[in-house]
């Protein structure tokens, strides 16, 4: 029973969107009932998941389950931008007759693998996690069956993503002939305390591996790359990026929305789990790769974003630049780090809610926001639409008081206190090359006339509100970052 007691929030989720995928199949699509009943799911998992705020950390299903501050954290931001994800897409999905339950459902099972993967503390867990999370985002890129564009989007998106996985599986089942074992904390002791990381007390110190010939050594070494460059792709940082454009611009702007947001915490939870709950030991190696990671990403997503004139591209290649810097406080290889790497990472995903919000606004009727020129004179169409983007762009630009700039400025803080004062140099100099691109939609919006006299935006009252409240929330947090700033310093306090 305490077992269920700690996962009930996923057990509910996972029962409920069985219930879910059944009724749909007997209710029109139009009455949108399957819509109510997924915003209902997502709202009664919330309201378990806040249950658990506070309780102590403890594990269910012999260890490989646990419930700590940083899991209860980050699966209540998942649920809360999943019920904004929803409330965005109604409108959209609707219009192109893809609201008939299966975007629903879909989704709620990939947020199903993206708690389980936050609450993981066995690498097969986190593997059924990662895989309940991705096959159903190959499923929701493919939902317009009759799009060659997004078909190819979803094969590509498969093909790598398979491969990514068996490389993650393959680094896997070497750190298990290394250790013995597939549980994080038994890796952990195992690593310490057979030499291969030093001094059991000095872990998360940055000790070396002895140089020695021992086969763990080279195998836990080993397992550590192919582990790295799973995740890398899961996250979509270069040299592993090649899907992130392809996908965002070929899938249904809705599901460009979901894949761009939750799942970018739940990466984030992976990498903490393997990295620092399993592989901790292994910092000296992780940091260095972590590093070369981060700045090629930085470099390469906000270059090739100036080139482009397809909007969704472009937040793809933004998406890469962010995953950057979260990597960068990762780097740091410390609680302060990774607090700032959490934070980063929540903020994004709120961030971009609200920017791809207001392109499923702008696409309705048919017509898709495709292009930089569909946002020229958005103010005089939608005020609240053209404010919530502005805000949107100046906080992934990084520009003060909204909260992008205090998320940069913590995870530069963090890398330069590790010594990583070049890394911290060139998210700087990104930064600054970045902004061209997110004040050009800016200009677009406030200073360009429409295109052909477009008419003015009509959107529902439940997504206007929503998406004031998301500009508002990027206002407030970046002038009181700590009303989520304490929370992630306690999850690793």
């Amino acid at each position: 029973m305490d077992n269920i007691a700690l996962a009930s929030p996923e057990i509910f989720l996972l029962t409920a969107t069985c219930a879910v995928l059944v009724i749909g199949l007997f209710v029109d699509a139009e009455r949108q009932v399957v819509y109510w009943l997924s915003q209902a799911t997502l709202i009664v998992t919330l309201l378990l998941s806040f249950s658990q705020i506070g309780s102590e950390a403890a594990t269910a299903f012999n260890g490989a389950y646990e419930i700590d501050a940083m899991s209860v954290t980050l699966k209540s931001w998942i649920l809360v931008v999943g019920i904004g994800v929803f409330l965005y897409s109604r409108d959209y999905l609707t219009g192109r007759r893809i609201a008939r339950g299966e975007y629903y459902v879909l989704a709620l099972f990939a947020v199903g693998g993206m708690m389980i993967m936050v609450s993981a503390q066995n690498m097969l867990t986190v593997y059924l996690g990662l895989e309940l999370l991705a096959l159903s985002q190959y499923a929701m890129v493919a939902l317009l069956r009759d799009d060659g564009q997004a078909s190819e989007a979803a094969m590509k998106y498969f093909v790598l993503g398979a491969l990514a996985s068996g490389m993650l599986l393959y680094g896997m089942s070497m750190i298990y002939g290394a250790t013995g074992s597939l549980d994080l904390g038994t890796i952990r002791d195992v690593l310490a305390s057979s030499g291969l990381g030093g001094d059991p007390d000095a872990i998360g110190n940055a000790t070396a591996l002895p140089n020695g010939s021992d086969p763990r050594t080279i195998g836990a070494r080993f397992g550590l790359v192919f582990i790295i460059v799973g995740i890398a792709f899961k996250l979509g940082a270069v040299p592993f990026h090649m899907w992130v454009p392809d996908v965002y611009e070929g899938a249904p702007t809705s599901v460009a929305l979901f894949i761009s947001t939750a799942p970018k915490l739940a990466a984030f939870a992976m990498l903490i789990r393997l990295l620092v709950d399993g592989l901790e030991v292994l910092n000296n190696d992780w940091q260095q790769m972590l590093a070369i990671l981060s700045a090629l990403s930085m470099v390469v997503g906000n270059l090739v974003a100036i080139a482009q004139s397809n909007i969704k591209r472009m937040l793809a290649y933004s998406t890469i630049s962010h995953v950057g810097f979260l990597l960068m406080g990762i780097v740091g290889a410390g609680p302060d780090g990774y607090s700032a790497s959490m934070f980063y990472a929540i903020t994004y995903a709120f961030t971009t809610l609200a920017a791809f919000g207001v392109l499923l606004a702008l696409s309705r009727g048919g017509h898709e926001a495709v292009t930089l020129e569909d946002l020229a004179g958005l103010a005089r169409r939608n005020t609240l639409l053209a404010v919530v983007m502005l805000l949107a762009m100046i906080s992934l630009a990084g520009v003060p008081p909204l909260v992008g700039f205090y998320a940069k400025l913590v995870v530069l803080q963090s890398a330069i206190g590790a010594g990583y004062a070049w890394l911290a140099i060139v998210g700087v100099i990104m930064s600054v090359v970045g902004a061209f691109y997110y004040l050009r939609v800016v200009k677009l919006a406030f200073f360009d006339e429409p295109v052909d006299d477009a008419a003015e935006i009509e959107t529902a009252g439940d997504v206007s509100a929503g998406l004031a409240v998301n500009g508002l929330a990027m206002l407030v947090l970046g002038v009181f970052p700590g009303l989520i700033m304490a929370a992630c310093i306690a999850a690793f306090g």
